[in-house]
């Protein structure tokens, strides 16, 4: 599946799961998204093996599980708001390969 079309299985699911029933804004988007990476570090914290993915009843849970459903949000919000991530992450992914080692001078 391309990049695209996870965007629009994964705006579709929402969608029908009732998620977009009242319009929700950017900001809530970014928010919810940030919320995924924070339940990452929460089982990181826990000291979840960074590829475990375990089961609380039949629900998924872990750090890969995560970091899928932050992609799930992200696909979800670019398709509602017609961002083609697909071309941006091309066109970034070209740009970092002509960035030099270690850009903007940061030490981590």
């Amino acid at each position: 599946m391309t990049i695209s079309e996870l965007m629009e299985q994964a705006h579709e699911t929402a969608v029908s799961k009732g998620w977009w029933d009242e319009e929700r804004n950017f900001a809530e988007q970014v928010a919810l998204q940030h919320s995924e990476l924070s339940e990452a570090l929460e089982d990181w914290r826990d000291g979840r093996d960074l590829t475990e993915v375990y089961y609380q009843g039949e629900k998924p849970c872990g750090i890969p599980v995560e970091y899928a459903d932050l992609l799930i949000r992200v696909f979800d919000t670019c398709q509602r708001y017609g961002i083609d991530l697909e071309a941006a992450l091309q066109v970034k992914m070209a740009y970092n390969k002509t960035r030099p080692c270690r850009h903007g001078g940061k030490r981590a």
